[in-house]
């Protein structure tokens, strides 16, 4: 029963931390109360969302309990009263999208494994869980998703998921995996802002000439064929 509460507690949470991330895109965007409800609802209820459908656990978490939407409303209009207070928004909103992060990796980790996934599929939907709504909030304001930076963000809700899996797989109790997949991800993310951290970045290399290509199919010359001569 603790163990079931305190996954709904995360749950919750992070539908909230993700609809005020989601309407403080909307803030400044400069949107009215509607795009505040959209980009806050969107962002709330996005991730757990495609997570239901790659499961198969349909009609889907909000459909079935509509409360989390109506929260999501409820939350978006509150943000859209109250956006001007923080003194800086993107701030506020990197802060408040690293907590729903956190959040819904452990709970989305979490919620696969109730339904009987495995190892494996739990982490991944811990990680859809905790990003795809992101993803939905960036598209529909505009905004370059986060996910295709070079920030640590898809990293930091892998090692979330996958501390509170493997510490269950190892035998602790799921509050204490819950509170070590959050602490996990929480910290790296929160690192990551602090300190600038990014994951290293493709660079491209000049291609080789046709001389250099048609040296390589070549066989080598090892001096031989001159010693005949």
């Amino acid at each position: 029963m603790l163990v079931q509460t305190v996954l709904t507690v995360l749950d919750w949470c992070g539908i909230v931390v993700f609809a005020i991330s989601g309407a403080l895109v909307a803030s400044r965007k400069q949107m009215d109360v509607v795009g505040f409800v959209l980009l806050g609802t969107a962002t709330g209820i996005g991730g757990g969302t495609v997570r239901d459908v790659l499961l198969g656990q349909l009609p889907v978490f909000w459909v079935r309990a509509p409360g989390s939407l109506v929260t999501c409303v409820a939350v978006s209009c509150l943000v859209f009263a109250t956006a001007h207070i923080p003194q800086s928004r993107y701030r506020v909103l990197l802060w408040a999208d690293a907590v729903g992060l956190a959040l819904f990796a452990v709970s989305g980790a979490a919620t696969a494994l109730e339904v009987g996934a495995g190892a494996v599929v739990a982490v991944a939907m811990g990680v859809v869980t905790a990003t795809f709504g992101g993803v939905i909030r960036d598209v529909l304001g505009g905004e370059s998703p986060v996910v295709l930076s070079r920030e640590i963000y898809v990293t930091a809700a892998l090692l979330g998921a996958a501390a509170f899996v493997l510490a269950l797989q190892a035998g602790a109790p799921r509050e204490l995996a819950a509170g070590l997949g959050f602490t996990a991800a929480m910290l790296l993310r929160g690192a990551a802002l602090r300190r600038a951290w990014s994951l290293p970045r493709y660079r491209p290399r000049p291609g080789r000439t046709p001389d250099e290509v048609r040296r390589l199919g070549e066989p080598p010359d090892d001096g031989r064929d001159r010693n005949r001569t």
